[in-house]
């Protein structure tokens, strides 16, 4: 009887803990911290400056040849609201040979109006515009200038700082009086600080 009493006793007493008694500690969740979105302005007037790194293909009366090419752009555009246009020079050093030794292309320079279709913080646009370009083929060094047109593409990664890619379409007729034409495709990743 002993033993059963002191069993009971133990049972009762035991109870509350076992049930979530008084003695359970309270636990509150950590307060969740919201951290704010970066707010971009979505304006796409101003000047800006900046860098690409592409590639090339170009076919010379015939003579195709491919490589890389590199350098700076500078331009300025005017955000109308739902449109955005612009102006934009830029400048690229290249490693472009023609199959068979015939020649190298060396550098493209472009001047090119841009036109484009604002979205918040992606712009999407169209190019027109005037190219030169540097070759030197079968040992003789000529430049002439043509026209471009294409397609690229920004997006704002901060107020200044945007990405984007271009691809463009050159054609040199008649290049340097040569009789050759020389039609030339170029794509290319861009960075830009606008200010």
């Amino acid at each position: 009887m002993r033993i059963l009493t002191t069993a009971s006793i133990i049972a009762l007493t035991a109870a509350p803990v076992m049930a979530g008694g008084l003695s359970d500690p309270i636990i509150t969740p950590a307060p969740v911290v919201q951290v704010a979105p970066v707010q971009m302005t979505g304006d796409w007037t101003g000047g800006y400056v900046g860098g690409q790194l592409g590639y090339g293909s170009v076919d010379v009366g015939g003579t195709d040849g491919d490589g890389f090419l590199g350098g700076l752009h500078a331009g300025y555009q005017q955000d109308l609201g739902t449109f955005v246009v612009g102006a934009e020079a830029d400048y690229d050093f290249s490693d472009i040979e023609l199959d068979g030794g015939a020649g190298t292309i060396d550098n493209i320079g472009r001047l090119k109006v841009r036109g484009g279709y604002d979205l918040g913080n992606t712009l999407v646009y169209g190019a027109l515009g005037a190219a030169h370009a540097d070759a030197e083929v079968g040992g003789t060094d000529l430049n002439d200038w043509g026209w471009l047109a294409g397609v690229g593409l920004d997006y704002r990664v901060s107020d200044a700082i945007t990405v984007g890619g271009e691809v463009l379409y050159h054609q040199f007729d008649d290049f340097d009086d040569s009789g050759v034409d020389v039609d030339a495709t170029t794509i290319a990743a861009r960075v830009s600080y606008h200010f």
